[in-house]
């Protein structure tokens, strides 16, 4: 199956075309390369709550991805609201993935223990909250990837159970 995946960043700088967005294309590099996903929309919203929920719901509800990776907006300054806006807009977190990603960041640097991302789960979309700097995503995403075919069969139904 070909995963249909969004990539959302959360910037003030990027939504003005006043920084390039090395993380996405980091995502969007693994999403191809290790998942096999096709990256059916991308989007760039300023540090905004109600923009990145609209953009989220959008991609679940119009453009329904399997799975949506934020980069952005997750870590401690007043603006980074991401992860609230994720949040609002998921019926169900899934922890244990943000713990993942966290834990094996943490071994690279202490700062890790800064992000505050979350993962959770809309209708049939796993959405996943990715620190904004290249490195972040990648050490996010190697944390991860092998259990992410897994749970996207899970949740779209395709697995009706941790045993098939």
């Amino acid at each position: 199956m070909i995963w249909r995946v969004g990539i959302l960043t959360a910037s003030d700088k990027g939504s003005r075309g006043e920084r390039e967005d090395t993380s996405a294309q980091v995502i969007r590099e693994l999403i191809e390369e290790e998942l096999g996903g096709e990256i059916v929309e991308y989007r760039i919203v300023p540090d905004e709550k109600d923009e990145i929920m609209a953009a989220l719901i959008e991609m679940v509800d119009y453009f329904q991805t399997h799975l949506i990776i934020t980069t952005g907006g997750t870590g401690l300054a007043e603006r980074d609201v991401t992860p609230e806006a994720t949040l609002k807009i998921i019926d169900r977190e899934v922890p244990g993935m943000a713990e993942a990603m966290r834990a094996a960041s943490m071994l690279k640097t202490r700062r890790a223990m800064l992000s505050r991302g979350v993962c959770g789960i809309r209708g049939k979309t796993l959405i996943m909250n990715l620190p904004g700097s290249p490195k972040g995503v990648h050490e996010n995403l190697d944390a991860v990837m092998d259990q992410l075919p897994h749970a996207l069969n899970i949740i779209t139904g395709r697995f009706k159970d941790h045993n098939d």
